[in-house]
C-alpha cells in the first residue's frame, strides 16, 4: 500500500496564487498558529479531551492541529490561515450537541472534525446539517450514521454534511468474526456489549457473521459502562463453555472486563473493535491480556509508507500526547476540509463565497487524494472508500499487528 509523500502532494497542490478577502476571526481554543494577515478559517474539533477516553480524543485534536499547521507552513491556500477550535464532549451526546451549536455559531468555522463516539455523532448530525457545515469523523463506525437506521434492508443517506474517514461496523464486525472463526479457530463465543450505539452495533454485526460461518453463540449479556465490577458476567462466561469472548464497547470497560473474566477461571481471549485498541486496555487488563485481540481501521500507521511524513511531523511537533488510534484518520479528515476550502476558493475567483459552508460540504464529496492512511475519498453515503482493517493481538504487554486485509462478504 505504497503512497506518495503527503508533503510532496501538498507542495503540488499549493501551486497557484489565490487572493482572499478577510472573513474570519481570531480564537484561542486551538493550538495552531493563526498568523497575522489574510483570512482565518477555523476547523472545529469535537472529541473527549478529558475523562476515560481522552487518550483517543487528544490524539484527534493534535492531529487536526498538525494538519492546520502544515497547511499554513506550505501556504496551501494563499491568503488563508487555518486554525482549530477544539471542544471537549467528554464522550457525552448532550455535550457533543452543545459543542455543535457552538461551532455552528462561529462564522469562521467552515468544517469540523469529530467526534470519537457514534452516540455523540447522532446528537450532532442535524445541527451541522441544518447549518450546511461539513462534519468528518475519523472514528465513528456505526453504519446508521451514513446509511440510515434500516441500513441492513435499505440504505438511505440522511445527512449530506456528514462524512467519515474510518470504515464502519458493517465491515469491522464481520472482519473480526472471520478472523476469530477461520484464523483463531474459535467456535463458541460469548457476546457482551455496553448497550451504546457503537458497542451494540459492533456486537450485532460480529454475531451475525460468526453464526453465518458456523460458529455458536453460547451466551449474551450487557454491562453497565459506569460500573467497574463485572464479576457476575465473568461468572456467566466461565459457565458457558465459550472459548472466546466478543465485547462491543471501549477500553475503559473492556480492560477490567478481560481481567475479571480471566480471574473467574475462564482463560480465554477477549476480542473487541477499535474502541479497545489502545495501550490503556493492556494496562487495565493486566498480564492476563496476552492473546486478547482487537480490530482497528486501516493498517498500522507506523507501517504505511504514506504515513512516514505524518509520524515524523507529529514527533517533531512535540505534542505531549500520542496520536493514538485515530491520528492518521484525523489528519486526513482535516486535510479533506482544507482541500475543499482550496477548491471552493479557486472556483470563486480567489475568495470565499457567501455560502462557503454549503459549497465546502459539496466539495468534500468529490475530494480524492493520497493521505496518511492511504487513498482518501468518499462513496455516495459519505463513507470512506478505504475498507482496510487490521487485527491486533496483545503480545509482551503491547498491541502487535497480526493480520491486515479487507472484509470479503
Amino acid at each position: 500500500m505504497r503512497q506518495r509523500s503527503l508533503i510532496a502532494i501538498t507542495a503540488t497542490l499549493a501551486a497557484g496564487a489565490l487572493t482572499l478577502t478577510a472573513c474570519g476571526s481570531r480564537d484561542d481554543n486551538g493550538g495552531s498558529d493563526p498568523g497575522s494577515s489574510g483570512t482565518t478559517v477555523t476547523i472545529g474539533v469535537d472529541a473527549p479531551l478529558t475523562g476515560d477516553l481522552s487518550a483517543l480524543g487528544l490524539g484527534i485534536k493534535n492531529s487536526v492541529d498538525l494538519a492546520a499547521n502544515i497547511a499554513n507552513k506550505q501556504k496551501l491556500v494563499d491568503g488563508v490561515t487555518f486554525k482549530i477550535k477544539s471542544l471537549d464532549d467528554q464522550a457525552q451526546p448532550s455535550s457533543g450537541q452543545a459543542n455543535a451549536v457552538q461551532l455552528v455559531s462561529d462564522k469562521s468555522v467552515l468544517g469540523a472534525v469529530g467526534p470519537l463516539n457514534s452516540s455523540v455523532a447522532e446528537s450532532m448530525q442535524k445541527v451541522f446539517d441544518d447549518a450546511k457545515l461539513v462534519q468528518i469523523s475519523p472514528a465513528n463506525t456505526g453504519p446508521a450514521l451514513t446509511q440510515g437506521v434500516n441500513w441492513q434492508k435499505e440504505k438511505v443517506r440522511t445527512y449530506k454534511s456528514y462524512f467519515r474517514t474510518a470504515t464502519t461496523d458493517a465491515i469491522q464486525g464481520p472482519f473480526a468474526a472471520q478472523y476469530v472463526f477461520n484464523d483463531a479457530k474459535k467456535k463458541n463465543v460469548f457476546v457482551i456489549d455496553d448497550k451504546k450505539t457503537y458497542g451494540a452495533g459492533l456486537a450485532a454485526t460480529f454475531t451475525e457473521e460468526f453464526k453465518k460461518l458456523g460458529g455458536k453463540v453460547v451466551g449474551t449479556d450487557h454491562i453497565d459502562p459506569d460500573s467497574k465490577d463485572f464479576s457476575a458476567v465473568a461468572t456467566k462466561v466461565k459457565n458457558s463453555g465459550a472459548d472466546v469472548v466478543y465485547y462491543g464497547g471501549e477500553y475503559p470497560q473492556a480492560g477490567p472486563l478481560s481481567k475479571q473474566i480471566k480471574q473467574s477461571g475462564a482463560k480465554i481471549p477477549l476480542v473487541g473493535g477499535d474502541g479497545i485498541f489502545d495501550p490503556q486496555f493492556v494496562e487495565l487488563a493486566g498480564a492476563g491480556s496476552a492473546g486478547d485481540l482487537a480490530t482497528s481501521v486501516g493498517a498500522p500507521v507506523e507501517e504505511l509508507a504514506s504515513a512516514k511524513q505524518f509520524v515524523a511531523d507529529y514527533k517533531a511537533a512535540s505534542y505531549k500526547d500520542d496520536y493514538a488510534a485515530y491520528g492518521g484518520y484525523s489528519y486526513d479528515a482535516a486535510w479533506t476540509i482544507i482541500l475543499a476550502v482550496k477548491k471552493v476558493v479557486e472556483d470563486n475567483d480567489g475568495k470565499l463565497p457567501s455560502d462557503a459552508r454549503a459549497k465546502i460540504t459539496a466539495a468534500v464529496q468529490n475530494v480524492s487524494f493520497d493521505g496518511v492512511t492511504g487513498k482518501v475519498s468518499f462513496d455516495e453515503y459519505g463513507d470512506a472508500t478505504n475498507k482496510q482493517l487490521t487485527v491486533y493481538a496483545v503480545e509482551n504487554g503491547a498491541w502487535k499487528a497480526v493480520k491486515s486485509g479487507t472484509y470479503t462478504g
